[in-house]
């Protein structure tokens, strides 16, 4: 019986055709996964003193999918009046359960001199805030979470 030899282009190409059709199938054949909704749920002025203050973060991650979601790290940057007073990272690793949620803090410490100067300028007992940053995720698809989040806390929260 005679042999039947393929040429090298011709052999490319059909490896080429063959791995294209795998990653259709996987793609088509893969869950669909919905993005994770991070939110800030508190934020308190923990205390502090002249050289330091420092804020502590809660957040809410809701995962609604039907598959864990593994939460590395997050960053996250407090913005008072505008500007940049307090910013933070934790590497503190947790797992969302699918269909579920799960609440972390995180401390963050403030730049004296602009928390100092937003605060003293303050004519009410509530401080309006910017939180953004990112959580980092254990996901082929997915490396960061960001999170954009504004709202105020109160003054008489300092705890002295």
């Amino acid at each position: 019986m005679p042999r039947v030899f393929i040429g090298a282009n011709r052999l490319a190409g059909l490896r080429s055709g063959l791995m294209l059709l795998l990653w259709t199938c996987l793609a088509a054949c893969s869950p669909k996964f919905e993005r994770p909704n991070l939110t800030v749920v508190g934020i308190e002025l923990q205390g502090g003193n002249f050289l330091q203050q420092t804020f502590l973060v809660k957040f809410q991650v809701q995962n609604p999918n039907d598959r864990a979601l593994p939460v590395s790290g997050l960053h996250a940057e407090l913005n008072v009046g505008g500007q940049r007073i307090a910013s933070g990272v934790s590497n503190r690793a947790f797992v969302v359960p699918p269909m579920g949620q799960s609440e972390f803090d995180m401390t963050i410490t403030a730049n004296v001199a602009m928390a100092l100067l937003q605060l003293a300028n303050r004519h009410s007992d509530s401080v309006d805030y910017d939180v953004t940053g990112a959580a980092s995720l254990n996901l082929p698809f997915l490396h960061d979470l960001p999170f954009h989040q504004t709202g105020s806390f109160s003054l008489g929260s300092i705890n002295h």
